[in-house]
């Protein structure tokens, strides 16, 4: 029983590191990617846009301003939507590698995003000083449509996110997997919509070259609501055995 609990142990804090590592190291990756990607966009956007300050991301830049300056950018905006596909596919491979069965892979890519996403950001400070503070807007994934939102938005959800996954990865190392149940999860699953829907709210403004409207944050608690008390509410529940998990 000992050497097992200590073979749990060693096995949760190996896959941390790994996962902590490789959070990092990919969002400096991301950063580094952005900055690239401010030094083509940015002399577009003064070009396009002559009152806009040098740091601001709004108004978006519309496909057709894309097309007016030349096919490379058109193609550019294709292969940036595939390398947003390409690393959430990252990230879940990342939960894959380090998870035994789809508890613990699921806890390995929330504990991979939140890692990713919140050093995309200390990285993007360190290296261009941005953005200016939690509360500067930003642009998160393009996918399927624009999800805007200030940066403390997705970093409140990246700490839920890591919190539960260090949370499930710990009671699968101990022998007590967490028993989510149908009801727990189906709310899990909906306050976390419910989160992306706060996102995209306003997309279509902004898509349409329009300023950020005011963060839907009522929608945005919600959904996080939603989510963190159903998953404590399974954290709560007493271990039955893994057959009912």
């Amino acid at each position: 029983m000992a050497a097992t609990k200590r073979h749990g142990e060693l096995r949760l804090i190996r896959s941390l590191v790994a996962l902590i590592l490789f959070g990092m190291a990919f969002g400096y990756i991301e950063a580094a990617v952005v900055v690239y990607l401010r030094s083509i966009y940015v002399p577009l956007r003064n070009a396009t846009f002559s009152t806009v300050a040098h740091n601001d991301l709004f108004p978006l830049l519309a496909v057709e301003h894309l097309q007016a300056a030349g096919p490379e950018y058109v193609s550019m905006l294709g292969a940036e939507l595939g390398r947003e596909l390409a690393t959430l596919v990252m990230l879940a491979a990342a939960g894959l590698a380090i998870g035994r069965n789809f508890r613990e892979w699921l806890a390995g890519f929330m504990i991979a995003f939140g890692l990713w996403d919140i050093f995309y950001y200390v990285f993007l400070k360190l290296l261009i000083d941005w953005p200016e503070s939690l509360w500067t807007w930003d642009i998160l994934f393009l996918l399927p449509v624009p999800w805007i939102g200030p940066v403390i938005a997705p970093v409140l959800v990246s700490v839920s996110m890591i919190a539960a996954g260090v949370l499930v990865l710990w009671r699968e190392s101990s022998g007590r997997p967490i028993q989510v149940g149908w009801l727990n999860g189906a709310n899990i699953v909906l306050g976390g919509l419910v989160v992306v829907v706060a996102f995209c709210w306003d997309f279509r403004h902004t898509s349409a070259g329009g300023w950020p409207n005011p963060f839907n944050w009522p929608l945005f608690a919600l959904g996080e609501v939603m989510a963190v008390t159903s998953f404590v509410h399974a954290l709560s529940r007493r271990h039955e055995g893994l057959s009912q998990a």
